[in-house]
């Protein structure tokens, strides 16, 4: 059945969806890593969109659309929500944008996201920056920040850290290969991260 978020991936004989000439960075980093509050000063500095897939597919849960519980449906049955779904909602967001430059948070997480973006959207990122700090750095922050999530007790964020360790760097390496990988030390206090993020985004975009 067609849904309003397969519209945006048609093939449009009049022209090409509008996110297929935009200018796409992938950001990636562990639990803690800094990657929310760096996207942030991206978006305030540079006028990126900022998209985070785990966003998109909250928002159309809540939207109550048939898409979304579709999606809500998945989930509570302990099922992994397709890519195919995700990449779609990240289509329809950067074609109903306005805007040609996105940073997207936490995407592709693995090798699958990755194959699935490129077959679907049809567009490489011009770069990927990744946020690299060790973990027992990782641990101390999310320890510390005192959000009251329930995930940041510290057999948790082993566990977050190790599945990031085993889906999402080999993703690291991949574009590594590619020579598109910009890495940042996101040990530093936040300030000194972004004036290398600041630089990076006013030399590569």
């Amino acid at each position: 059945m067609e849904t309003s978020v397969d519209a945006p991936i048609k093939d449009k004989h009049e022209e090409s969806p509008r996110w297929k000439k935009s200018t796409i960075v992938f950001v990636l980093g562990g639990p803690g890593s800094g990657k929310g509050t760096q996207c942030a000063n991206v978006v305030q500095h540079f006028s990126y969109t900022h998209l985070s897939a785990g966003d998109l597919l909250r928002a159309e849960i809540r939207s109550g659309s048939e898409f979304g519980a579709m999606i809500q449906g998945m989930i509570a049955e302990g099922r992994i929500v397709p890519s195919e779904i995700t990449v779609k909602l990240l289509c329809k967001a950067m074609e109903e944008s306005g805007n040609d430059r996105f940073i997207i948070d936490g995407f592709p997480r693995n090798e699958e996201n990755r194959i699935v973006f490129e077959n679907v959207a049809k567009i490489e990122p011009a770069f990927v920056l990744f946020f690299d700090c060790p973990e027992e750095e990782l641990e101390k922050r999310i320890m510390n920040r005192n959000q009251g999530r329930e995930d940041d007790n510290l057999e948790t964020i082993k566990k977050r850290f190790k599945v990031f360790v085993e889906s999402t760097l080999p993703i690291v390496s991949y574009y590594e290969s590619k020579g598109k990988l910009r890495k940042i030390n996101a040990a530093k206090p936040s300030e000194e991260v972004f004036e290398e993020v600041k630089y990076l985004f006013a030399s590569e975009t």
